[in-house]
């Protein structure tokens, strides 16, 4: 086998690992806010009802914050085992925001979870409550330095390349920080998780009020999940907006590659639908809004959007011969599966409210049905995101100054990264059952009927 064959398995071993991953962290960041929100209610009116809120929700946020760090560690091992080259020539920079999320963001959240667990008998509810406030904002600090990595790759800045060791240096922190790229993933991000969250509640409470169970904990939890669920998923579209102009100009051809555009257009079309083509060239049959796309990409009816065949010219002069195309189908479409799923959680979650104002969301029997399967939409919308943000950059790791092909460990086989990509499958696929095993049982379970004053750790 080849060294392009072990590459190809290196990727899809960490394409599947970080997809897999993605799955809770989302969840985890979105439902810690509702745990803290309910916790507040509760200190605020000692309502016994915002206690079993609480409870039930957090138990259900520790199976997927468990599942989630065990999943999350072995990322940082691939970039050692299966992207030394990579590690080697840009860890200075790339290994600063990772470092600074481990020994700060991670600790901070973990420690403060700690507290929270165990301290339901030993500390006062005020600072109780703070724990578990820290605990969110931890989890937003997490996701703020892992995206500030994850920025620099999509847009590098701030750093040089020393011509003695050959290395990338970090040669300003600032310009990380103030990286536009992370300045649009991050709230994009935070939003979409919030989002998550808000779809999980919802599809739970709706489960228990078609049975009659429940009634004041999960009206009140689906009532929540509603307006948090609306206001973020209309941000997520907003958000996105913002980022796609963003990404426009700093990697057009992953733009052109979404919207399958093989040739540059003034006033281009939003295309809807396309299928056909020969894949070098444009789709045999392509719906279109005229000049929508030109108008989403710089806020202008008739710019221009560069085409894909120009690009690809561009960047042969400027980096050498070579194809800079992505796989356009797969662009084209998780891009069309993130929107999509997007508009249909704004669509459930107005609706809901609509149902709400006017008294009739206990007694939805076509809406509520639709909620529990909805809870699939963020998992959905954010994986193909996530797909169309890493594979929309290929061919390079680092846009634009290193490839992927040549970020891989050298002495890592084909056979030995195939041996691992068959483990890491069947161990995760018997985390995502445990989990799911887990969720669903307790899930369903509901809170308990009755409650003591304070809940102990055997409530866990």
């Amino acid at each position: 086998m080849t060294h392009l064959d072990a590459v190809d398995l290196s990727r899809l071993q960490f394409g599947l690992t970080i997809i897999f991953h993605f799955f809770f962290v989302p969840l985890t960041i979105g439902l810690v806010l509702f745990v803290a929100i309910f916790e507040t209610a509760w200190n605020r009116t000692k309502n016994p009802v915002y206690l079993r809120m609480t409870r039930f929700w957090g138990k259900l946020f520790l199976i997927n914050f468990a599942i989630g760090v065990v999943t999350g560690i072995v990322q940082e091992f691939q970039f050692g085992m299966n992207w030394s080259a990579y590690s080697r020539f840009v860890g200075d920079v790339f290994g600063v925001p990772l470092a600074i999320e481990g020994l700060v963001a991670f600790f901070l959240e973990s420690t403060f979870l700690g507290l929270w667990i165990f301290g339901w008998d030993r500390l006062s509810p005020r600072l109780h409550l703070a724990c578990i406030w820290a605990v969110a904002v931890g989890t937003a600090i997490s996701a703020f330095w892992i995206l500030l990595a994850n920025a620099w790759m999509q847009h590098p800045v701030g750093y040089v390349v020393n011509e003695t060791t050959g290395r990338a240096e970090l040669a300003s922190f600032s310009a990380l920080l103030s990286n536009p790229s992370l300045w649009v993933h991050f709230p994009h991000t935070i939003l979409a998780a919030l989002t998550t969250g808000a779809m999980f509640v919802l599809g739970i409470s709706a489960y228990h009020l078609m049975r009659d169970r429940g009634a004041v904990v999960f009206s009140r939890s689906a009532k929540a999940a509603l307006v948090i669920g609306l206001v973020a998923s209309v941000g997520v579209a907003f958000t996105g907006h913002v980022q796609g102009q963003v990404v426009t100009d700093e990697q057009p051809m992953k733009m052109a590659a979404a919207e399958a555009l093989y040739r540059t257009e003034d006033g281009a079309g939003l295309s809807l639908f396309a299928i056909g083509g020969s894949g070098t060239g444009p789709p045999a049959i392509d719906v279109k809004i005229p000049h929508l796309l030109s108008v989403l990409s710089d806020n202008s009816w008739n710019a221009q959007v560069m085409g894909i065949a120009d690009l690809q010219a561009q960047y042969e002069q400027r980096y050498g011969p070579g194809s800079y195309v992505p796989i356009v189908w797969v662009a084209y479409w998780t891009f069309r599966i993130m929107v999509g799923a997007g508009f249909l959680m704004i669509f459930l979650t107005a609706a809901g409210l609509w149902l709400v104002r006017r008294g009739k969301l206990v007694g939805a029997k076509r809406y509520l049905p639709l909620l529990p399967l909805a809870i699939l939409l963020p998992p959905v919308a954010n994986t193909a995101g996530w797909i169309l943000t890493e594979m929309g950059r290929q061919p390079w790791i680092v846009y634009g100054l290193e490839k992927t092909e040549d970020a891989a460990s050298p002495a890592v086989s084909a056979g030995v990264v195939a041996v691992t990509v068959v483990g890491f499958t069947l161990i995760y696929g018997l985390l995502m059952g445990i989990d799911v095993w887990l969720v669903v049982r307790f899930a369903k379970a509901g809170p308990p009927e009755e409650d003591p004053a304070v809940p102990s750790i055997d409530a866990y």
